[in-house]
């Protein structure tokens, strides 16, 4: 009878294995496979025990049953940590493991030394059962313990994830609780209940059905691994791996489809042998090892765009290889192509916008300066023929290779030109328009249009985004009668303290005053004016200017004598 049990439960534990295998999955935890490895190799020794009529035999046999009494407690503890969500450290799993391939090495010394079992024999019953008699030794107290405190972490774990872990399912933990407390109660009292026979054997089969059971309910559980498995097999998402030497490692079918000379490739031969991948997944592959940040690439084919996000192939934390991903964004690029196109349009728009407004922005403040110049006593036209003074000035400035200026800086200056004088609109036409010389006091009126004219342009200009022309168009207001030695005003800036764009300002306005008719005097000729201008070089103008003004006078007299001055 006895030799039927274990006969049948052998049985058993080989089916219930074979069912695990047929279910298994890459994602189940390795414990659950060692167990259902162990189990059918112990009750196996149980089987040949039983069958020994021989003390060698039974020893031996015993020795195979306690493989599973040594390291079944162990995997079965530390897959229900597993299952519970409860980390343990490496060598915390290396010091269990440790102990129980201690407590095994005392086994297999049953027979030869007295750690394990002081004695052992073999006693035939009636109905012809053989039976081990044991003396059990030091080791086997200490195996007693081993079991005691596995057992008591496992109920641990259970017992505080029941209370703690929300995400862990109480049908879970009431699964696991049972092959625990089964083989526990059979190691200590199995032998007592049916004489003759042992109970853990079959313990060992219940463990099995709930770890079934366990798995079964697992599956579902796991979002994150059925996601995946049905993310990569059935998905629109393609994934192609290979290894660091480039050898291609495997596709799923949404990749082949996609790229479909990946179907070429044979597993573990050089991806660089499929000449028709060269310009992608090779040329991919190249760029994201020079750049890492370089990893999204696009993929057109059949009039869909396919966005490929190479990424390491990782095995754990290791790295081992390249992946690519492949996504249909066709719709993204599509939505972005027409967002682009809108966006292009309205840019042609805006900048018509901004230069509609800068042209009259620009006329309100010529018409401004003409309305002031319509006051003075000057013949017309100063604005515009020192504005071209000025133009022609830095024309000759920017040939020179050490000339520091940029053309935003000329081009603001000339445009700021026109404003040097809109300070004279608050000075009283008995002053501005009197035909002769100016009385000291009148002069200190006149005088305060340069201040006044800085006031009025930071007024206009205020707010505008423009801070540089604005900054360079209140110093040509402000400054333009300053001279090189000091002696100019409203403030007596000397030397380099005076801003350049009111020093190249100054020259312009000075001989355009000198070349031009008014009601007080004559116009002065080309040779005189230049004579002045020269003259004044270090004194009233900067003399790093003057190459620059000899070189551009040629210039400036051909306009003025194509001009009304």
């Amino acid at each position: 009878m006895a030799i039927l049990y274990y006969d049948i439960l052998f049985c058993i534990s080989v089916l219930l294995t074979l069912c695990y295998t047929f279910i298994w999955h890459k994602h189940f935890d390795i414990h659950f496979t060692l167990i259902f490895c162990f189990i059918p190799i112990t009750n196996l020794g149980y089987v040949l025990m039983v069958h020994s009529y021989e003390l060698e035999a039974a020893i031996t046999s015993l020795k195979v049953t306690y493989i599973g009494g040594c390291y079944l407690i162990l995997f079965i503890m530390l897959s229900i940590f597993s299952l519970c969500g409860i980390e343990i450290k490496r060598w915390q799993r290396f010091l269990c493991f440790l102990a129980s391939s201690a407590v095994y090495c005392s086994v297999l010394t049953i027979g030869k030394l007295d750690i394990f079992y002081r004695k052992v024999g073999i006693e035939i019953t009636r109905d012809g059962t053989q039976l081990v008699n044991k003396n059990y030794g030091s080791m086997h107290t200490v195996y007693y313990a081993m079991i005691i405190v596995f057992f008591l972490m496992s109920m641990g774990a259970i017992v505080y994830s029941y209370f703690n872990k929300k995400t862990v399912s109480n049908r879970i933990l009431y699964l696991i609780s049972i092959p625990i407390l089964a083989c526990v109660l059979s190691y200590f009292f199995g032998r007592n209940i049916i004489t003759g026979v042992e109970l853990l054997p079959a313990c060992y089969i219940v463990a099995q059905v709930m770890f079934l059971l366990v798995i079964h309910r697992v599956n579902l559980y796991d979002i994150a691994d059925s996601s995946i498995d049905s993310f990569v097999q059935k998905g629109d998402t393609g994934f192609v791996s290979f290894d660091f030497k480039c050898n291609y490692l495997g596709s799923n079918e949404t990749a082949r489809r996609i790229m479909p000379a990946i179907a070429e490739l044979e597993v573990d031969k050089p991806v660089t042998i499929c000449e028709k991948l060269n310009d992608t997944a090779i040329q991919w592959i190249e760029e994201f090892r020079k750049d890492e940040s370089k990893n999204k690439f696009y993929y057109k084919i059949d009039g869909k765009v396919y966005l490929v996000n190479v990424n390491y192939l990782f095995d754990g934390r290791r790295r081992r290889g390249y992946q690519f991903v492949m996504t249909d964004d066709t719709k993204n690029q599509l939505l972005l192509s027409l967002f682009e196109r809108y966006n292009a349009n309205l840019r042609i728009e805006v900048d018509k916008k901004t230069a509609s407004i800068l042209e009259m922005h620009d006329k309100l403040i010529m018409s401004m300066a003409m309305m002031v110049e319509s006051r003075d006593n000057s013949t017309g036209g100063h604005i515009r023929r020192t504005s071209e003074v000025v133009r022609l000035l830095t024309n000759e400035m920017m040939k020179d290779e050490e000339c520091t200026l940029t053309e935003e800086f000329c081009h603001d200056l000339v445009k700021a030109a026109p404003m040097h004088d809109l300070g004279k609109i608050a000075v009283d036409d008995a002053i501005l328009r009197k035909p002769g010389r100016f009385t000291p006091d009148e002069f200190e009126v006149m005088k305060s249009h340069a201040a006044e004219g800085a006031r009025i342009v930071h007024e206009i200009l205020k707010g505008t985004a423009d801070q540089k022309f604005h900054l360079i168009a209140e110093n040509v207001a402000h400054y333009h009668h300053e001279r090189w030695d000091g002696s100019g005003y409203p403030e007596g800036l000397k030397g380099e303290e005076i801003p350049l764009e009111a020093r190249i300002m100054a020259i312009a306005d000075v001989y355009d005053a000198l070349v031009s008719k008014r009601v007080y005097k004559d116009s002065m000729t080309f040779e005189q004016a230049d004579s002045i201008i020269l003259e004044g070089m270090g004194k009233h103008f900067d003399k790093n200017l003057e190459r620059f003004y000899v070189s551009a006078r040629p210039k400036i007299e051909e306009y003025y004598s194509k001009t009304e001055h």
